[in-house]
């Protein structure tokens, strides 16, 4: 209940209460010895001398008197130096931190260190609150900046952009799109504006999980029109085009084709007998002469085959896909195969049959055949040729099947397998993509940095990690990984490989980082590897924790592969020390768990997981540092001298080598 009154009140009520605790056992004293006196005086009688009664009690009550108003001036005096010098101060101190101002020293003069205190935390509140401001209207600055740069870049980028909600409701759309989609409004549906089922069949590939998705549509307005339509914060982003003029048919080739075949044919029906010479040469021209033109029939139809990535399930996006496929991705145009297997499984089922579309590379790492399998009769090839003749999206007529195996330079054909029968698909598989895609990449900020700005905020990185055949300077790298950093954040940009060593994998290396001898078989070897890495790292400090082993290892190479690396370095096993002191722990484990930072089950002791850790554990340790006014590169490495008896420093290393 009293927590509700004012600090000053509930001051002055226990000095009160104080006060009259002191009275009340003063007025006790006082009553237990007045019975005791006139108790005494009672006893004596008729002694000489005794003292009357009325004497004693007038005597005690001017006693009570004299003590009591003593005792409340007393109290009140108190009351009021500690009022004046403690709690008024308090009050003041109270209201000063809550507004962020600072209030009369010697208002505090009482308060020993609590005054300056005070002081010194509400002016660097008020600091704070300006350098707030002032990076909150920097960075409104650099939104508006970006935003205009961006709409500038997506205003004359030639590809229409539009950006849907949640609902398919157009939010953004840029002149490209204005151009290509009459009458486009924001808060229009997207669907109003492009006819066909393309739309729906595109966002259908998205619902299997897939980023992005090839489309293939047309406008109102009949004009044909091809992209990608991704997941954007719950609403989807379609970059369309104009649909390329077509590659003409190559009449010449398809002619020698068929003339060399022709040709072929009968001879092949004259075998009865042993082959003539002259007959084996003639087969042999003409055998030749179809090889060559098939060969260039394939290179000519291929000069235009998609260049899209779509996975098996993005494929399989309204069809049943058979259990137990192993992940695949294949060089297609996603919106053209997967509308031609929907439209073939659809008069497939129209004719009672029940497919499942199955994967199929038997041991092919550059092919793989996709097939929709059924228990039953296979299908006449006149009634394949017939489906394919058709268009699978009746809103574009001229995209039939043919086009779309054309275009994707294969074929598609009835086959029997047991009592099973399918129609076979073969398709190119794609390339496993290298290095990870980092989307989009901006920060339109570094072209306004200051250009030999060393704060490490302004710094551009590249924090790395090593993974190698041992411990000692002689072994060799096996694994190596790193992520850039600008002005204080990851930019997405990375760099990751096994790397051939050149010699056998210790078993006991193996135990701590997973790579075998056989994951290494193909890798690029030590100078490629690390020739591509020196290029990804130019230019940028690069970071590493326990640097100087990790520089070890580059530099040590550096004979043999000729990929010198004179960066300067940072090293966060240094940085740990400079916050929290030699004698504690400085293991990645360490500081990560000390950042509340979480290594996913499975990423400790490789290149790259021990590199975004790393990286997550510097870009934490920037503001402590710039706290403890170690704000510069050069402010690390004055205060890395201290810590040489815990780590090497190897910047330090570095310049030794370039001497020597």
């Amino acid at each position: 209940m009293l927590t509700r009154l004012a600090l000053r009140l509930r001051i002055l009520l226990i000095f009160a209460g104080l006060a009259a605790a002191v009275l009340g056992f003063l007025v006790l004293a006082l009553w237990v010895a007045g019975r005791r006196l006139t108790g005494q005086g009672a006893d004596t009688g008729a002694m000489s001398g005794a003292v009357p009664d009325a004497l004693v009690l007038d005597a005690l009550v001017l006693a009570a008197l004299i003590a009591g108003l003593g005792v409340l001036a007393v109290t009140a005096w108190v009351w009021f130096l500690f009022d004046r010098n403690v709690a008024r101060p308090i009050e003041m101190l109270a209201g000063g931190l809550r507004t962020g101002q600072t209030s009369d020293p010697a208002e505090a003069r009482y308060l020993a260190d609590l005054g300056p205190a005070a002081r010194d935390a509400a002016e660097a509140r008020a600091r704070s609150a300006e350098a707030l401001a002032g990076a909150i209207s920097e960075h409104a600055a650099d939104l508006e900046r970006e935003k205009a740069t961006l709409e500038s870049i997506l205003a004359d980028i030639g590809a229409a952009a539009v950006m849907t909600d949640a609902g398919g409701r157009i939010v953004f759309y840029n002149a490209s799109a204005a151009q290509l989609l009459p009458g486009i409004a924001l808060d229009r549906p997207i669907a109003g504006h492009l006819a066909g089922a393309a739309l729906a069949a595109a966002e259908a590939r998205l619902a299997t999980g897939s980023g992005a998705t090839d489309i293939r549509c047309l406008s109102l307005q009949g004009l044909p029109l091809w992209g990608r339509m991704r997941r954007v914060d719950g609403g989807t982003l379609l970059i369309l085009r104009d649909r390329p003029a077509r590659q003409p048919v190559p009449r010449d080739t398809l002619e020698a084709l068929r003339r060399n075949a022709a040709t072929l044919v009968p001879m092949l029906e004259a075998l009865d007998g042993p082959i003539p010479p002259a007959l084996a040469r003639a087969i042999q021209a003409e055998g030749q002469g179809l090889a060559n033109a098939v060969r260039e029939l394939t290179a000519t139809m291929t000069a235009d085959a998609p260049v899209g990535r779509a996975d098996l399930p993005e494929l399989a996006a309204g069809l049943e896909l058979a259990e137990g496929q192993r992940p695949l991705t294949l060089l297609v145009d996603a919106d053209g195969l997967n509308g031609l297997l929907r439209h073939l499984d659809g008069r497939l089922r129209d004719m009672g049959i029940t497919p499942r579309l199955v994967a199929d590379t038997e041991g092919d790492d550059a092919e793989a055949r996709l097939a929709l399998t059924w228990t039953g009769a296979p299908v006449p090839m006149d009634r394949l040729e017939s489906w394919l003749s058709q268009p699978p999206d009746p809103a574009q007529p001229d995209l039939t099947g043919h086009e779309i195996l054309a275009a994707h330079a294969t074929g598609i054909w009835p086959e029997r397998d047991g009592g099973d029968s399918k129609l076979v698909l073969p398709l190119q598989i794609a390339p496993a993509a290298g290095g990870g895609d980092p989307g989009l990449t901006y920060d339109f900020a570094l072209s306004r940095r200051e250009a030999a700005s060393t704060r490490l905020a302004d710094l551009t990185c590249v924090v790395f990690d090593t993974e190698t055949t041992g411990l000692d300077p002689s072994d060799r790298i096996v694994q190596i990984a790193g992520v850039r950093i600008a002005r204080g954040r990851l930019t997405g940009e990375r760099f990751e490989t096994l790397v051939n060593p050149g010699c056998p994998i210790p078993a006991s290396s193996t135990a701590v980082h997973g790579v075998t001898d056989a994951m290494v078989a193909d890798a690029p070897d030590m100078t490629a590897a690390l020739t591509a890495f020196r290029h990804f790292a130019e230019d940028t400090v690069l970071v590493a924790h326990n640097a100087p082993f990790d520089m070890g290892f580059l530099r040590n190479a550096a004979l043999d592969t000729g990929a010198h690396f004179d960066n300067r370095v940072l090293d966060t096993v240094l940085l740990s020390a400079m916050l929290w002191g030699q004698s504690a722990p400085h293991s990645l484990d360490a500081l990560t768990e000390r950042l509340g930072i979480v290594i996913p089950e499975g990423d400790r002791h490789t290149a790259m997981g021990d590199t975004l850790a790393t990286a997550e554990a510097y870009l934490r340790l920037i503001a402590a540092l710039e706290a403890k006014g170690l704000e510069r590169f050069e402010d690390i490495l004055t205060e890395a001298r201290r810590h040489r008896r815990l780590i090497e420093d190897a910047n330090n290393r570095a310049a030794e080598a370039r001497k020597s």
